[in-house]
This record gives structure tokens, C-alpha cells and sequence, in this order.
């Protein structure tokens, strides 16, 4: 028993180093973590958060790749976990910052789509340049710079979905647009070429947050992606089965 009670200890104690998130959930009584600790984790976390305008299976795929890319240490900000959820109304609030190390959302707001992927609906998305389409997928946030509209924050797409972010611009930038005054005037959101804009409001401390190597993750229930993309489809419970290296003798 004290042997076995060590391998735990050990490999709890792993899982909040990798992932640098406080586990304070239900999660901690279960008997079989490696089968258990991603669901049990999930729906906890999504319940601290303690927020139904954040879509659960964009909060849970959103994490699922965010915990795949945090393991394999390819991240420069493991603090945050943005979420971007196309599927609902440019009216409505969509865009959620989440503090994962204090579990709670420290910012949400509406948040443009591209010209042409819709217009009060986001229902049209592509990768290719010169499309004025917002692409799905993971993004990782890059370097900060001063543009047209002041100050911008670079985006890498991560895959097939998004990969052309650099060429086509795709950045998040704050814009007049982006506001329940235009709302109001026009009965939707203003739309970009593509960019998550965002409104003016709080803008810079929200890029401060983010910047240099956090992930973003935009949201939609497209089948294809859903079916396809490797960060949505990661089996979090045989990577950190394998990342650990504990057998079922273990447990």
C-alpha cells in the first residue's frame, strides 16, 4: 500500500507541474486518475468558471489542446486559455479570457468575425489568403506592434485550419466597429477581413495578458475540423499515461 500510495503521490504531483493549474476538484478522490483526471478535470474547472455564456464543448476542446501543447512544452504564457466561440451570435458575448491558474474568466466581450464568414452568424470559414474569412482552430499569440490600428498582437495558426494567419495578417486588434453602439445603429456586429477585433475597451490590458505564447482557440462545431484536427482530437488520458509512464499495475 505505501508503495503504491508513493506512485500516486508522484504522479499527482506531475500533473500540476505539466498543466500549472491548481487541481481542486473532484478529481483527487478518484481511484483510477489515468482514466478519470481529464473528464473529472474538465467539468470541474468548467464549473468554477461558473459561466453558461461559455459553450462547454468549446471550453473542453479548447482545453484538450491546450493541455496536449502545454506537455509538450511549447508555450511561452501557460497562464491563460482564450476561447473564441463562433457557433453563437456576433450580438453576444464570445470571447472568454480564462485565468487558469486562479480559475475563474477575468474577461469577456463580443468579438468580430471576418466579413465573409457571415454576418450576424459566423457560418463560412477558410485558411486561404485574400478569403476576408475568419479560420477555426488553435492559434498560439505571438509579439506585439503598433499598426493601423495601434497597437496589434500577432497570431500563429497551428494547423491546417488557420496555418496561413501570419501571410493574411490575422491579428487581434481593437476596433470602433466592435461595440454595442454599432450594434445598436446597425442590428449587428461590425465585421473585419478576417481578424478577431475586438472593442477598445480594457483592449491593452487583455493583449498584456495574452501576448508572447498563450493559446487561443476558435470555436466551431464544423464536422470536418472536429473530425480532423489533431490538437481537438488529442487522447489526453494515453498522453499522460504514456508521459508518466504508469502502468494499470500501478494504479
Amino acid at each position: 500500500m505505501k508503495i503504491i500510495k508513493n506512485i500516486f503521490l508522484i504522479f499527482f504531483a506531475g500533473i500540476i507541474s505539466l498543466t500549472n493549474i491548481s487541481w481542486n476538484s473532484s478529481a483527487n478522490k478518484s481511484n483510477n486518475p489515468i482514466v478519470e483526471k481529464f473528464d473529472t478535470f474538465s467539468v470541474s474547472l468548467y464549473e468554477k468558471l461558473n459561466d453558461k455564456d461559455l459553450n462547454f464543448n468549446a471550453f473542453n476542446t479548447g482545453l484538450k489542446g491546450f493541455l496536449k501543447l502545454r506537455a509538450e512544452n511549447k508555450l511561452g504564457n501557460s497562464k491563460y486559455l482564450t476561447i473564441i466561440d463562433m457557433s453563437v451570435s456576433s450580438n453576444q458575448d464570445r470571447f472568454f479570457l480564462i485565468d487558469l491558474n486562479a480559475e475563474k474568466i477575468v474577461h469577456k466581450s463580443i468579438v468580430a468575425h471576418g466579413r465573409n464568414s457571415g454576418s450576424e452568424f459566423a457560418k463560412i470559414f477558410s485558411n486561404k489568403i485574400g478569403s476576408f474569412q475568419s479560420s477555426i482552430g488553435f492559434y498560439k499569440t505571438a509579439e506585439t506592434y503598433q499598426g493601423k490600428h495601434g497597437l496589434s498582437l500577432r497570431l500563429d495558426g497551428l494547423e491546417l485550419s488557420n496555418s496561413n494567419a501570419r501571410k493574411r495578417a490575422i491579428v487581434i486588434h481593437a476596433a470602433d466597429y466592435v461595440s454595442n453602439i454599432f450594434i445598436d445603429k446597425n442590428g449587428r456586429l461590425g465585421r473585419s477581413l478576417g481578424c478577431p477585433s475586438l472593442p477598445k475597451k480594457d483592449f491593452s490590458k487583455i493583449i498584456e495578458k495574452i501576448k508572447n505564447g498563450s493559446v487561443l482557440f476558435i470555436y466551431y462545431p464544423q464536422e470536418k475540423y472536429l473530425e480532423t484536427s489533431v490538437l481537438a482530437n488529442s487522447d489526453i488520458n494515453n498522453y499522460f499515461k504514456k508521459e508518466f509512464d504508469v502502468s494499470s499495475s500501478d494504479q
